[in-house]
């Protein structure tokens, strides 16, 4: 069978802080309460995606990689990773906060946890009036006197937090400690791995087992990067028709792009799989005489082989990842 361009089946997850507006704002399909998160691409074990349409319906990722290899995911791509997929894809929808927390980098995840480190990236794409995130520290502060900070629960005094509206994108390295706030709706795009050290949770009671959720005080202690940056937000272009460089890591590579009339695009230069992740609007690709939809709140993977594609829509704006 070959390869073509591929939507996958969501994974709805249930959480704490969860809402209903992956539903009402990105039209997802489901019936339980308190979904904060949709994973839309996803390698990481037993939480894999399924083809959701075509020929190819019900492969997993893992299954794609082991029969096409570097035609699925570029040659690069293939030679670094084998047979893992490198990006978790995912909308969150935070109703209340969403713990403090921090990732590991590679290194400390591999020794502990055998997986990737969590580098990651948010895109806004709708926040309540006040609404925000906490990203770093908005002071210098030694590592003891974040150990007394936490024991003091004066944690959040000493974060740095800001308010964002819809387009806001923010880069979270391993070690930064972060949170996202009530009232926002996000695309995260990051490395695939599910390993978080929450360090702060308000003291809130998990109702399926009456109990607070687990801290990772001593985990996180290697971890966190103490750096006080004078900004956190990232600045961009929004220039139409074109790709706007939103977040180039090590670990993928992200751009805004906004599609008003009929925009051709030529990858052979890249050796990567690419994802379309739709924050707004809607559109057409047309590929090899066949057509595919892509709305608002809904995510599609171009396999490697795929090189020349058209684009058409009114106004439709794209975040663009590869590798």
């Amino acid at each position: 069978m070959k390869l073509y361009p591929l939507k996958f089946q969501p994974i709805y997850k249930h959480k704490l802080w969860g809402g209903e507006k992956l539903k009402t704002e990105l039209g997802k399909n489901f019936t339980d309460k308190n979904i904060g998160e949709s994973w839309e691409i996803s390698d990481v074990k037993n939480d894999e995606n399924k083809v959701l349409e075509g020929p190819l319906k019900g492969f997993t990722l893992k299954q794609l990689i082991k029969q096409y290899e570097s035609d699925f995911l570029g040659q690069s791509v293939y030679n670094d990773f084998g047979n893992d997929f490198p990006l978790l894809i995912k909308f969150i929808d935070a109703k209340t906060p969403l713990s403090i927390q921090v990732h590991p980098s590679n290194n400390i995840s591999q020794k502990r946890h055998n997986s990737f480190g969590k580098n990651e990236m948010w895109y806004v794409m709708q926040a309540e009036k006040e609404a925000e995130l906490i990203v770093g520290f908005k002071k210098e502060i030694t590592p003891n006197e974040y150990e007394t900070h936490l024991k003091d629960n004066t944690i959040l005094e000493v974060m740095h937090h800001e308010l964002v509206s819809k387009g806001d994108t923010f880069h979270i390295p391993t070690g930064l400690v972060h949170a996202i706030g009530s009232g926002v709706l996000l695309a995260e795009i990051q490395q695939t791995s599910d390993i978080t050290y929450r360090i702060y949770d308000y003291d809130r009671i998990e109702k399926s087992t009456g109990l607070k959720r687990e801290l990772h005080t001593e985990l996180a202690k290697d971890v966190i990067d103490f750096s006080v940056h004078k900004k956190y937000k990232t600045n961009y272009k929004t220039v139409k028709n074109e790709s706007n460089t939103l977040i180039h890591s090590p670990y993928f590579k992200t751009n805004f792009l906004q599609v008003e009339g009929i925009l051709k695009k030529d990858y052979s230069s890249l050796d990567s799989f690419i994802i379309y992740i739709c924050v707004d609007g809607s559109m057409t690709i047309e590929w090899k005489n066949e057509t595919y939809t892509l709305k608002k709140g809904e995510t599609i993977l171009l396999p490697a082989t795929i090189q020349n594609i058209s684009l058409s829509s009114r106004d439709c704006q794209l975040l663009e990842v590869y590798l």
